[in-house]
C-alpha cells in the first residue's frame, strides 16, 4: 500500500496548527480582566476567570485584559 506523503504532511501541519490555536485561545481567555474607571483612571474591579487567581486592584497581575468602565 502506497502512502500519500502530501496527505501525511497536511494532516501533521493541520494538527500542529490546531493545537497551537487551541493553546493560544485557552491562554487568552484565562488572563484576568481589570476594569478601570474612565473618569478617574483608577482600578475599579479585577475579574479573575480561574479559581486559582486571587488578583485585586492592589495586587494587579503582570498580564491582564484592560476594560474601561464608567
Amino acid at each position: 500500500m502506497k502512502i500519500n506523503m502530501n496527505a501525511v504532511k497536511g494532516i501533521t501541519i493541520g494538527t500542529i496548527a490546531g493545537v497551537a490555536l487551541g493553546t493560544a485561545i485557552s491562554f487568552a481567555t484565562d488572563i484576568p480582566e481589570v476594569q478601570t474607571s474612565h473618569s478617574s483612571g483608577e482600578c475599579v474591579k479585577v475579574i479573575n476567570f480561574t479559581e486559582s487567581d486571587t488578583f485585586t486592584c492592589e495586587d494587579l497581575p503582570s498580564r491582564y485584559s484592560h476594560v474601561w468602565v464608567k
